[in-house]
């Protein structure tokens, strides 16, 4: 059965500095038109940075749209053009203080295919050596040591609801582990 749908005409609905929207209209696979609303986004890493073998870094940080301070991993945006590992130490370096001299990649994940094209990059930190913490301008994070185990009865428990950091911790509970 065929499934591909073809773009027949893109609209711009918004261009913003970290996403955009576009509502296509689009050639369904039986010859029908419709239209696809859709989130643009360049991509993001996410880091489980191991301070110790069974000890992490977690980042605590106020996210306005759920209206909630979260414990997340450290994750940001990858920057346009930029190499995906560079993003993984910058965003560390930028929210522990740590960089890391070890990088393992662990998978690359769609949060939301149905609606947005983003995709997240997933890797673990070892061998951390102390660098410069310095967030961006708007983000106000605080650092916390975790053990492994905690962080992730803070996924059963529901302490933890953020989904990069609930699929990096369960991954590495299933298949990282050294």
């Amino acid at each position: 059965m065929k499934m591909k749908e073809k773009l027949f005409k893109r609209r711009k609905i918004f261009s913003g500095r970290a996403v955009g929207f576009s509502a296509d209209e689009i050639i369904l696979p039986n010859g029908q038109k419709a239209v696809r609303e859709y989130l643009e986004h360049p991509g993001a890493v996410a880091v489980i940075p191991f301070i110790k073998k069974d000890k992490i870094i977690m980042v605590k940080q106020y996210r306005y749209p759920v209206k909630e301070v979260t414990y997340e991993i450290p994750a940001g945006k990858i920057d346009k053009g930029e190499n995906i590992l560079t993003c993984v130490k910058r965003e560390l370096g930028e929210e522990t203080g740590f960089i890391p001299k070890k990088i393992k990649k662990l998978l690359s994940y769609w949060p939301t295919s149905a609606f947005s094209d983003e995709i997240i990059h997933i890797f673990a930190a070892e061998q951390l050596a102390p660098s410069a913490h310095s967030p961006d301008e708007d983000e106000f994070i605080e650092t916390k040591i975790v053990p492994f185990a905690q962080a992730l009865r803070m996924v059963k428990t529901g302490k933890i609801k953020d989904s990069k950091t609930i699929i990096a911790l369960l991954y590495w509970a299933a298949y990282g582990k050294r």
